[in-house]
């Protein structure tokens, strides 16, 4: 189902039909501030497992999951993961193209994939996501494509490509950016995992203070 959902802050029909959606455990596709994502909720038994499969990928990438703040997205890891230099990068470099992976706050039983024990977060510069977190809590995401496929640009394109797979398919527009940069944080030595509009350079420069 394809709904148009720019301007749609506060929330109105088009995301409540997506958060009910995912409260049932359905998959829905959104627009983000990089790609248009595939979107399920980890707090709903099952959801992200039809996740994995509409994606057609193994458990082995994992999902990151999109908070609506800062503070949403760093309850979800461990606190002693919560140092200074990722609290500075959290107020420096959230809302954006920046997802962290940290060691997960233990009894965290979200699905996301392997390894189990960390969990990539990101708060996306965009006004749907935003909202949709707020109301529903953090969510599970992956880039709206099949396995190896380009992402399509347009909502449409999205909902051609998965059909029924996907209850809901919020259309923001067209989406042509590149996905978000990827650091694992849970080492002494930060590691650069994908590439994005971000570089390793630019998060380290954030951790460090002023």
């Amino acid at each position: 189902m394809l709904i148009a959902a720019q301007g749609e802050t506060p929330p109105g029909p088009a995301l409540a039909r997506a958060a009910t959606a995912l409260r049932s455990g359905r998959v829905v596709a959104l627009p983000t501030d990089t790609v248009y994502g595939l979107a399920a909720l980890p707090s709903v038994a099952g959801a992200t497992e039809r996740l994995f499969a509409l994606k057609g990928r193994a458990a082995d990438v994992p999902l990151a999951v999109l908070c609506a703040n800062p503070a949403q997205a760093l309850a979800l890891a461990d606190p002693d993961a919560l140092t200074d230099e990722v609290e500075r990068i959290a107020e420096r470099l959230w809302p954006g193209p920046l997802t962290l992976v940290l060691r997960r706050r233990p009894g965290l039983g979200y699905a996301l994939g392997e390894p189990a024990g960390t969990v990539g977060v990101r708060c996306p510069d965009h006004p749907i996501v935003a909202a949709l977190a707020a109301g529903v809590g953090p969510i599970a995401t992956t880039s709206a494509n099949l396995h190896g496929r380009p992402t399509p640009p347009t909502a449409a394109e999205v909902a051609t490509v998965f059909g029924d797979g996907v209850a809901v398919v919020l259309d923001g527009g067209p989406v042509m950016g590149t996905p978000s940069t990827v650091v694992d944080a849970t080492g002494d030595r930060w590691r650069l995992l994908r590439a994005g509009d971000l570089s390793l350079t630019d998060v380290e420069a954030a951790a460090r203070p002023d």
